[in-house]
């Protein structure tokens, strides 16, 4: 009885005020964005702490893991979380910031190559331990089972 009280009080009916018992289909689509809403504003406080968007965060970190190779902006709009970001844009803001270099290709004139600085990694180092933290705090009333269940249901979604 507990249990059901207490899954009933943080059903996303109540979350988002309804007054009609929605349909599975449609309470699962609308959790989905309401929690991707929530996280998202969950995570702005250190992202604008480091003067950084998520979405340029996701920048760095794919540049990152290039591990010193160059990225060009098509592997990064394909690597994206948000597909729908203006790469050329996000880009230009981090060459600004100078966390990101970009530069024509050598050997081939028109391919424009786009490096992480050390700036750039630094400022990540810093962030690991506040959004490993983060992401603790947000999951941390999952246990790993759940965790691991919700990930290969959100992976059978996008199928």
């Amino acid at each position: 009885m507990y249990r059901q009280q207490l899954y009933k009080q943080m059903s996303i009916e109540d979350d988002i005020k309804s007054t009609i018992k929605l349909k599975e289909d449609q309470k699962t689509m609308i959790n989905l964005l309401y929690t991707s809403n929530w996280l998202k504003e969950k995570s702005m406080g250190f992202f604008k702490d480091s003067d950084l968007t998520s979405e340029q965060y996701n920048v760095l970190r794919i540049l990152r893991g290039q591990k010193g190779n160059p990225a060009n902006l098509s592997t990064i709009q394909e690597r994206m979380l948000n597909k729908m970001s203006n790469t050329t844009r996000l880009i230009d803001k981090l060459i600004k910031k100078e966390l990101v270099t970009r530069q024509t290709c050598e050997s081939n004139r028109r391919k424009i190559e786009i490096y992480i600085t050390n700036k750039g990694l630094k400022l990540l180092a810093d962030l690991d331990s506040v959004v490993d933290d983060n992401n603790k705090e947000l999951t941390k009333n999952l246990n790993t089972s759940e965790l691991e269940t919700l990930n290969k249901l959100l992976d059978k979604l996008r199928k």
